[in-house]
């Protein structure tokens, strides 16, 4: 099930890689921090593949962000 649509899709993108950047990780870091593979994070990241509600989650715990931010519902 797609939850993300085509604008909130781009806005996860720039802000998982953003905050991936903030923290000093690659995209393999961060695959393997969440049990991903490294071609998700990627496609995460070029707005080719919308997240499940999971990886959502663990995103935002591993980044102590809000899901609300992650997808661009919220700027904090």
């Amino acid at each position: 099930m797609n939850i993300l649509n085509e604008m909130d899709l781009r806005v996860f993108a720039e802000r998982i890689k953003e905050l991936r950047e903030e923290k000093g990780l690659t995209s393999a870091d961060l695959a393997r921090a969440l049990n991903r593979r490294t071609g998700v994070i990627s496609k995460w990241e070029l707005s080719q593949r919308m997240p499940k509600a999971d990886s959502l989650f663990k995103l935002a715990q591993f980044f102590g962000v809000s899901i609300d931010y992650l997808v661009g519902l919220s700027d904090e």
